[in-house]
C-alpha cells in the first residue's frame, strides 16, 4: 500500500542569510528570484526595438499603411511600459514621450493626416534625442533610415476584405 507523502515531504524553500531564497526550475537549470530579474531587459535591450517600429512607423504612415503604423505606436507603449518597469528611474522620460509625442501621432494617425503626421514625427525625433542626451547619453542620436525596410510591405491594406497585395 503506498503512502501519502507528509507535509514534510513537500519541497521546502531555501534559505540564504536567514531569508527565503525563491528559486525557479526550468529543465536546464535554477534560477533565483534575483537571477531572474537581472535577466529582465534595460534600455539598450529595448531601444533597438523602438528604434526599429518609430523607423517602420514612419514608412507605414507615409505608405498609408494606417493600421500597421499604429500597431508600431501601440507596439513602442507596450516596450515603453516594460522598460519603465526594469527602469523606474527613466519613468518620467518613457511616459512624457508617450503622454506628449506618441499621442500627437496617434491623433495624426486617426485623420490619416500624413502631414500633421509628420510633423509631430519629426518633433518626436527630436525629444528622443534631447531624452538621450538629458540622460548622459548624448552621444544616442536617432535618424530616420533614408530607406524603408524591405521585409514589410507599407502600402494601404484593404483591412475589411483582409487581402494584402501581392509585392
Amino acid at each position: 500500500m503506498s503512502q501519502q507523502p507528509s507535509a514534510s515531504d513537500a519541497p521546502q524553500p531555501e534559505f540564504a542569510g536567514g531569508e527565503p531564497r525563491l528559486v525557479g526550475r526550468t529543465r536546464h537549470t535554477e534560477l533565483t528570484l534575483d537571477e531572474i530579474a537581472d535577466l529582465q531587459p534595460g534600455l539598450g535591450r529595448l531601444m533597438p526595438d523602438v528604434s526599429e517600429r518609430y523607423w517602420i512607423l514612419y514608412y507605414a504612415a507615409e505608405g498609408g499603411n494606417w493600421k500597421l503604423a499604429q500597431y508600431c505606436v501601440n507596439q513602442i507603449r507596450g516596450l515603453f511600459r516594460v522598460g519603465a518597469t526594469t527602469r523606474p528611474n527613466m519613468r518620467r522620460y518613457l511616459e512624457a514621450f508617450g503622454q506628449g509625442h506618441l499621442r500627437a501621432i496617434e491623433a495624426a494617425l486617426a485623420q490619416r493626416d500624413f502631414a500633421a503626421f509628420e510633423i509631430a514625427y519629426r518633433k518626436g525625433i527630436d525629444a528622443a534625442n534631447a531624452m538621450h542626451a538629458a540622460t548622459n547619453h548624448p552621444e544616442v542620436i536617432w535618424q530616420l533610415p533614408p530607406e524603408p525596410p524591405r521585409h514589410l510591405y507599407l502600402g494601404p491594406v484593404d483591412a475589411e476584405q483582409g487581402s494584402t497585395p501581392t509585392p
